[in-house]
């Protein structure tokens, strides 16, 4: 889940020695990859040889390279630390779909590049500068530090919420319990403005304890280019954690307005829910399932004013901590003919699919 930096409380203070002080910076520099590969088959087995409606699995009926991750990161947990991250991303479907205007790269992205530094006041404020991933959402850009239950993303993630995130982050924990975020950006994918105008943003983040995760999010600004008068407004809950045994649960609410969107309406709005189950059937294999509804009822996130179902899932299987593998079925369906079948237009798409992780 995307999720505001982990905050820390003042340490104890400490003298150091004379080998800490003279110790080389690069040695406290990490250096992690992530690679994921995959194979998807559209049951429709459609000419343009497109998943339609999808976010990073596209391409049908080939091998691809999802994305490889290089990440560098110099850490930054206590009061008056500095810090940065900076993760370069690869291939053929993620960095095309996540990247933001203004930073073209082609195959290549930086989906986060930011200067971290902890503020000493309070306990520590950490204060981000740079491109960040957006706080909404209960599924991520995967990378080394995380991946997602189910191989294909969400049409929420895809849809409802922006990718990334560029400007200014601060976050601050009020206790091991309760933390929040504020940000002041560009606006949505947004490397350089399109406008005059900044986007605001705001997160709390709850952990009741026994595991379970509470997020409120919501996003506000002026996202058209070169208009300042037309706001869109995002409102964004996740929530997650363990149910008995070895049964872990999610859910993800959006829900978004804006004014004037297009010459046709003078306001558009958007909603969407998704809920996540996952099974821990053995220590190397389990098996998530997702199902979720998103509606776009003025077309002005899919193009197409329908309603989009989905159902999915998931087998994995763990071979090492660092190899994953993962198969998963999918149907996608709307109240409209809008996925490309055998020979006409029809509300249904299936597809198979196989992927592999690997993780240093």
């Amino acid at each position: 889940m995307a999720s505001p930096p982990t905050l820390w409380g003042q340490d104890s203070a400490g003298v150091a020695t004379l080998e800490q002080s003279h110790r080389p910076w690069f040695e406290d520099i990490t250096l992690n990859s992530f690679l994921s590969f995959r194979y998807s088959y559209n049951l429709n087995a459609p000419d343009s040889r497109k998943n339609l409606y999808r976010v990073f699995d596209v391409e049908d009926n080939t091998f691809i390279v999802d994305v490889l991750e290089i990440a560098l990161e110099k850490p930054a947990l206590k009061q008056g630390e500095v810090g940065f991250c900076a993760h370069l991303t690869a291939g053929s479907s993620v960095p095309k779909v996540a990247r933001s205007s203004g930073m073209d790269m082609g195959d290549l992205d930086f989906h986060q590049m930011y200067i971290r530094y902890v503020v000493p006041w309070q306990g520590g404020i950490t204060l981000d500068l740079g491109k960040f991933v957006t706080p909404c959402g209960l599924e991520i850009i995967e990378g080394y530090d995380g991946y997602n239950d189910n191989a294909s993303r969400s049409f929420l993630f895809g849809y409802a919420i922006p990718f990334t995130h560029t400007g200014v982050r601060a976050s601050y924990a009020f206790s091991d319990r309760l933390a929040m975020t504020l940000m002041v950006v560009n606006g949505w994918d947004n490397a350089i403005d399109n406008n005059t105008s900044k986007t605001l943003g705001g997160q709390l983040a709850f952990t009741p304890g026994s595991g379970w995760k509470f997020y409120a999010s919501v996003v506000a600004g002026s996202e058209q280019s070169d208009n300042t008068s037309n706001s869109r407004i995002l409102g964004d809950i996740a929530l997650s954690g363990p149910l008995a045994g070895k049964w872990t649960a999610g859910l993800n609410l959006d829900y978004a307005t804006e004014k004037n969107p297009t010459p046709l309406y003078d306001k558009a709005r958007w909603s969407g829910i998704a809920a996540y189950l996952r099974f821990d059937m053995l220590p190397q294999f389990s098996i998530s399932a997702r199902a979720e509804q998103f509606e776009d009822p003025q077309g002005v996130r899919t193009g197409v004013a329908q309603t989009l179902n989905e159902a999915t899932l998931t087998p994995e299987y763990r071979l090492s901590k660092n190899l994953v593998f993962r198969i998963e079925a999918r149907k996608d369906w709307s109240d409209h003919n809008v996925f490309e079948g055998r020979a006409t237009a029809t509300n249904s798409q299936t597809t198979l699919q196989f992927n592999a992780l690997f993780v240093f």
